[in-house]
């Protein structure tokens, strides 16, 4: 019952990003730009949890690099595990794969670290601790009858890789394009600090219970990180709790319909490489930000646009009978100078209960926000003219003194 009642607390204030001012907000990415005509969002601290690199203890990466090689090797995807079969012969990858399985894990690497992949013994031990006190709190909150972050926050694990980057081999995403910049500087969403709200235009499509956007909603939240895999002749389905988006995948090599049919998770096709199921996407719908700043690491803001060339290649490997590698890849060279990949392993826990994403219901928020935006800027604005009214009239300027005849005439203004 807790749990339900925190995650029914948590779908209201997301929908208008309040997040963003929770302790451990994700920090923005070096760089990042507020809109235009507004001040550039603040520095923000580390993140008090997940994969928090400020508590790591400090390496030499010459010195480790010399005599750790290994840290620096992303081995191949395993294809040795023959995972069983469905009834019409497909394999089957079926069952619960809740993403909080890797919710501490960064999308982006630090700089520091270069190409290094796995965390140190000692960076690792750091990271156990963090999660296992995370994963701990639930429990501590519930016996003490209070209500908080450990019953809101879902991440029960990071992984010992350094990044769920793998391409770019830096561990840290490309750089966009300048019509990528200008209009991610120009989007609107309410996990942009200091920006106004004057209409529903001024928030993204999660603020409004629309959609978190594909590929965004493969990635772990702080909650409803329910990730299901369903099965039946010629389709796969991935059923997602996050505002319950169901990706429909047919396998018998229908082709994409136009590009003017768009889907906010995008149009996907799926068929077999061996054991590996590849689904190849396109026609996602623009308006959602492909990577949401609510996964650890990623850009700041959920502002960065998709062009209709955007293209997403996913492979599910299952590595053994309770795990699966997630490997996706994304394109638009509208908005991105290079593809980027990401690559996770999926664990199973078929004991993960969805529970009712009730976003729309009794949602004010986002009617809250505007009103109250615009009561605050009528307050600062009747405050500025009482301050100038109050400073008296302005002086009067000089007179104009005319010019000698043999000067040229002076423009007046």
């Amino acid at each position: 019952m807790v749990r339900t009642i925190a995650l029914l607390a948590a779908a209201a204030c997301l929908t208008a990003g309040l997040a963003q001012a929770q302790e451990g907000a994700p920090a923005p990415q070096a760089g990042a730009s507020a809109p235009a005509g507004q001040a550039p969002p603040p520095a923000r601290p580390a993140p008090r949890r997940g994969m928090n690199y400020m508590q790591l203890p400090p390496q030499d990466e010459a010195m480790l690099r010399v005599k750790h090689p290994e840290l620096y090797v992303l081995p191949p995807v395993s294809h040795k595990y023959v995972p069983k079969k469905t009834s019409w012969g497909d394999p089957d990858l079926r069952g619960m794969w809740p993403t909080d399985s890797f919710g501490g894990m960064y999308v982006q690497r630090p700089d520091y670290m270069g190409d290094r992949v796995w965390l140190t013994d000692d960076e690792a031990k750091v990271i156990d601790t963090a999660m296992e006190k995370q994963r701990e709190a639930p429990a501590k909150e519930t016996k003490s009858g209070k209500l908080g972050m450990g019953n809101w926050v879902e991440e029960t694990g990071a992984s010992h890789r350094t990044a769920m980057l793998v391409d770019p081999k830096n561990g840290r995403l490309p750089e966009l394009t300048p019509e990528g910049k200008r209009l991610t500087a120009l989007g609107r969403s309410s996990w942009i600090n200091g920006q106004s709200f004057d209409w529903v235009t001024d928030f993204d499509s999660w603020d409004r219970c629309i959609s978190r956007g594909f590929p965004a909603s493969m990635f772990p939240f702080r909650y409803n990180n329910g990730l299901q895999v369903m099965q039946a002749p010629g389709y796969v389905v991935i059923n997602l709790e996050m505002i319950h988006d169901a990706r429909i995948i047919p396998l018998d090599g229908r082709a994409a319909p136009p590009p003017a049919v768009t889907n906010w998770m995008g149009v996907s096709r799926g068929h077999w490489d061996g054991n590996t199921l590849v689904i190849e996407t396109s026609n996602i719908r623009p308006g959602a930000s492909p990577l949401n700043m609510a996964t650890l690491g990623a850009p700041y803001g959920n502002t960065i646009p998709m062009s209709p060339q955007a293209h997403v290649t996913e492979r599910l490997t299952p590595i053994d009978a309770n795990h699966i590698t997630y490997e996706m890849t994304y394109s638009d060279p509208v908005y991105w100078t290079a593809p980027f990949t990401m690559r996770v392993d999926w664990t199973r826990n078929q004991k993960y209960t969805f529970f009712e994403y009730a976003c729309h219901e009794g949602d004010v928020q986002v009617h809250n926000y505007i009103v109250a935006n615009r009561f605050q800027r009528a307050k600062e604005k009747a405050a500025a003219q009482e301050k100038a009214q109050a400073a008296g009239p302005t002086p009067a300027s000089a007179p104009v003194v005319p010019a000698p005849a043999t000067a040229a005439p002076q423009q007046r203004p």
